[in-house]
C-alpha cells in the first residue's frame, strides 16, 4: 500500500478514535458503531460544499415547495431559496454573529442568529445551525442526540432539540457517503430536501 494511502488511513483512524460516542450521544439501529465512527469522522472532514436540490416545506397555515442553493466554504455559508411558501426568493449569507437575509421585493435584514431572522422575516422556524451538520448526515455535536443507524452503519433516523430527521437515500460523491433525501418534522414544521447534485470538499487540509 502507497505510503500516502497508510497516512489517509492513520489520519482516519485517528479521528474515529478522537471521536467517540461520547454523552451528547446515544445510538441504536443495527449497524456498528465502529464503522459509524469511522464515517462520521471521514464526513465531519468536509468543510466545504456545494448543493442544488428541491425543498419541500409544510407549515401549519400554509406549504409550498422551491429550489435550493447551498454554498458552504468552512464557517461562511451562502443558502438560496426560491419559492416555498410563495414568498419568492431569499438567500441567507454570513457566518456565526454576523448574518443577512435579503428577501426579494421587501430588503436587507442583519441578525447574530439565522433561526431569528427566517423566523422574524419569513416566518419558518428552521433549525439552520443544525442543518450544517444534518445535511451531511451527522448530529449536531452542541446537544444530546439519539441515532439510529441503517445496515451501512449510517444515520438512518436523527432525533435532536425536538426535531426527527430520517435519512431516506444516501449517494457516493468522490468518496463520500452524502444524504441525497431527507426529512425534517417537528415545532408545527415538516421540511423535505431532495439534493440533486452534491460537490464536497475539504478546505483545510
Amino acid at each position: 500500500m502507497p505510503v500516502r494511502q497508510l497516512i489517509v488511513f492513520g489520519l482516519i483512524a485517528l479521528l474515529a478514535g478522537c471521536a467517540g460516542l461520547g454523552p451528547r450521544e446515544s445510538l441504536e439501529g443495527q449497524g456498528d458503531a465502529a464503522q459509524w465512527k469511522i464515517h462520521r469522522a471521514h464526513i465531519a472532514s468536509l468543510d466545504a460544499w456545494q448543493i442544488s436540490g428541491k425543498v419541500g416545506i409544510r407549515a401549519p397555515k400554509d406549504s409550498g415547495s422551491g429550489t435550493l442553493f447551498w454554498l458552504q466554504r468552512q464557517d461562511y455559508y451562502d443558502i438560496r431559496l426560491s419559492g416555498p411558501l410563495g414568498r419568492g426568493a431569499a438567500r441567507l449569507t454570513g457566518r456565526p454573529g454576523d448574518i443577512l437575509l435579503e428577501v426579494a421585493n421587501q430588503g436587507r435584514y442583519q441578525a447574530a442568529s439565522p433561526e431569528a431572522l427566517l423566523q422574524q422575516q419569513l416566518g419558518l422556524n428552521l433549525p439552520v445551525s443544525h442543518l450544517l451538520w444534518w445535511i451531511r448526515g451527522l448530529p449536531a455535536p452542541d446537544s444530546k442526540s439519539r441515532l439510529t443507524l441503517d445496515g451501512d452503519s449510517r444515520l438512518a433516523q436523527l432525533t435532536q432539540d425536538g426535531w426527527q430527521v430520517e435519512y431516506l437515500r444516501y449517494a457516493e460523491q468522490n468518496g463520500y457517503w452524502l444524504p441525497e433525501r431527507l426529512k425534517l418534522n417537528g415545532h408545527d414544521l415538516q421540511v423535505t430536501l431532495v439534493i440533486k447534485d452534491w460537490q464536497p470538499r475539504q478546505l483545510g487540509q
